[in-house]
C-alpha cells in the first residue's frame, strides 16, 4: 500500500524522520506481536473447546472479539507492509488474517484503505466517509427519508449501538466484492471466507446448544465490530474535509488526529492512535510512531500546520458532536415536513 508523497514540506520532515532511523523494520517486536495474537486466537478457541456447552462461553466470546479486533488490526499493519518489506509474504499473511482469521476480504480492504489513505476525509474520493448508513457532510444530510432519514436525523445516538453491525457490513461488504469480481484472487479469497465461515458456525453448533450459539455468535460479532470502530472513530471524524489542493503533508495532517495515552493505548488501539504519524509514513512500523511523534509536532509547529491531538473520551465527543451538526440540516427539513402536514 502507498501513497504519493510530494511537495517540499514534506520531503524536509522525511529526512529528520529517516535520520532518526524510525523507517526501519523492527521484526523482534512484530514477532513478538504476532505470535502474541496468534496464542490468544489459537487459545480462545482451545477454551471454547475445552468449556463446552456452557453459558460461560459468553466469556469466551467478549476474549474473541477483542482477539479478532488484534487479528484484524495485525492485516492493517501487514498491508502496509510494515511486517515485510515485500509484496508476497505481506499478502499471504494478511490473506490468513483477514479472511480465514476473522472472514473478512483482505484485498477488498486493503483497496478501500488505499483510497482512503490517499484522499482522507475527501468528500468525493475518500470511501470512508461516504454517505452510507451514517453522513459525515451536512451537504449530504437534507433529503433522506424512511429509515436513513431516521438515522441521519439521530446519527450521533445511534453512532455506538450501530457499531454493533460493523462486523457484519464487513462481511456483506466482502462477499460484494468478491461477487462483483473487484478483487485480485477472487478464487482463493472465495475459499478463504467460505473456509472460515463454515469452520466459525460448524464449531458453534458442534460444542453449543443452538440457543447457546445464537447468542455467542450475535455477542463475538457485536463486539467485535464495536471494538474494531472504536478503534478508527477518533482518528478522522469529525475533523476538516480537504478540498484536494493541498500538498501531502498538509492533506495528511489537518484531516487527522491524535489521541494521548500510554502503551496500554498503543496496544489497545494497534497504534493508530498516533494518527498523524501513520497518514505521514503508513510504512513505519507500529512501535516507531511514537517516537516519531515529537518530531513530527515540532516541524508541524515550525511550519505553521495545525496539528491535533486530545484525549481518547474527548476523541469520541468530537465525533458525536459533529455527526449531531451534520444532522442539523436533516432534522430541520423533517421538522419543516411535520409542521407543514400538520398546518395542512
Amino acid at each position: 500500500m502507498t501513497t504519493t508523497t510530494t511537495g517540499s514540506d514534506f520531503a524536509a520532515l522525511a529526512r529528520r524522520i529517516t535520520a532518526a532511523g524510525l523507517m526501519r523494520r523492527r521484526p523482534a517486536y512484530y514477532l513478538v506481536r504476532l505470535g502474541t495474537v496468534a496464542l490468544m486466537y489459537v487459545g480462545g478457541w482451545t477454551a471454547f473447546l475445552v468449556i463446552g456447552s456452557s453459558w460461560w462461553q459468553m466469556l469466551t466470546a467478549v476474549f474473541l472479539a477483542v482477539t479478532f479486533a488484534q487479528v484484524a488490526l495485525v492485516a492493517h499493519d501487514l498491508a502496509h507492509r510494515q511486517v515485510f518489506r515485500t509484496r508476497r509474504p505481506s499478502e499471504l499473511a494478511g490473506l490468513l488474517a483477514g479472511n480465514l482469521g476473522v472472514g473478512m476480504s483482505y484485498g477488498w480492504w486493503m483497496d478501500k484503505h488505499t483510497r482512503h489513505h490517499t484522499n482522507p476525509n475527501h468528500d468525493d474520493l475518500d470511501p470512508d466517509v461516504a454517505p452510507e448508513v451514517l453522513v459525515w457532510a451536512a451537504e449530504t444530510a437534507a433529503g433522506r427519508r424512511g429509515l436513513k432519514g431516521f438515522i441521519t436525523r439521530h446519527q450521533a445516538a445511534l453512532f455506538f449501538p450501530l457499531l454493533t453491525l460493523l462486523a457484519v457490513s464487513l462481511k456483506v461488504s466482502s462477499v460484494k466484492a468478491l461477487r462483483d469480481g473487484t478483487v485480485r484472487r477472487r478464487g482463493v479469497e472465495s475459499a478463504l471466507l467460505v473456509l472460515h465461515a463454515v469452520g466459525y458456525l460448524a464449531t458453534l453448533l458442534v460444542v453449543l446448544t443452538p440457543l447457546q450459539a445464537v447468542a455467542f455468535l450475535l455477542l463475538h460479532q457485536a463486539l467485535f465490530g464495536v471494538y474494531l470502530g472504536l478503534t478508527f472513530a477518533p482518528n478522522h471524524k469529525g475533523m476538516p474535509h480537504p478540498t484536494g489542493t493541498e500538498d501531502f503533508l498538509r492533506k495528511q495532517v489537518l484531516t487527522s488526529r491524535n489521541v494521548r495515552g500510554n502503551w496500554l493505548t498503543d496496544v489497545a488501539l494497534g497504534g493508530l492512535n498516533h494518527q498523524i504519524e501513520h497518514h505521514l509514513f503508513p510504512g513505519m512500523p507500529t512501535p516507531n510512531l511514537r517516537r516519531a511523534q515529537p518530531i513530527v509536532q515540532a516541524y508541524c509547529a515550525e511550519i505553521g500546520v495545525a496539528y491535533e491531538q486530545t484525549g481518547l473520551l474527548d476523541s469520541y465527543r468530537q465525533a458525536l458532536r459533529h455527526l449531531h451538526e451534520v444532522g442539523a440540516p436533516a432534522r430541520a427539513e423533517h421538522a419543516a415536513r411535520r409542521a407543514s402536514a400538520r398546518r395542512g
